[in-house]
């Protein structure tokens, strides 16, 4: 089943079971959908495919991990308990990422393979991994195993 109708039934049974969390949620990934199609010039109507919806899913994940940080620094336990409630249910939609002990074998076949000896060429080893790890790893994992490895 694609993902966006998935969305759909999930927002009809949250509606049923009032959980008004993951209610929220799925309204705000329906809506950051059909945002994202009207800047791309289809109708509201269309149907994103399913690389289109997860890449709205990883912008609002994103979106909630870097407000649960700000909210902690600032002592609003509260307000990041939210957001963290908020992010719990966007990574279920997610794949699972790479953990880092996966990440380094793949990491250091990839620095011979570039012949990258130093961090003067770390930028373009992690776009060249990003472009091979598409949605399986996290850019910052990836940025972290590349570091202790050089």
């Amino acid at each position: 089943m694609e993902l966006h109708t998935q969305l759909k039934n999930e927002l009809k049974e949250a509606l049923k079971a009032k959980d008004t969390v993951r209610l929220g949620v799925v309204r705000n990934i329906l809506t950051a959908a059909t945002n994202e199609l009207v800047a791309t010039g289809k109708t509201p109507q269309d149907m994103l495919d399913d690389e289109g919806v997860l890449s709205v899913i990883k912008r609002l994940a994103k979106q909630r991990k870097d407000s649960i940080e700000q909210y902690e620094s600032a002592g609003r336990d509260e307000l990041a308990q939210v957001e963290k409630d908020e992010l719990a249910i966007l990574e279920t939609y997610l794949p699972q990422m790479m953990s880092l002990e996966e990440l380094e074998p793949i990491v250091k076949a990839k620095i011979e393979e570039l012949g990258v000896e130093d961090k003067s060429k770390m930028g373009q080893l992690i776009g060249s991994l990003m472009a091979d790890l598409k949605g399986k790893a996290d850019g910052g994992d990836v940025k972290r195993v590349v570091e202790k490895l050089l």
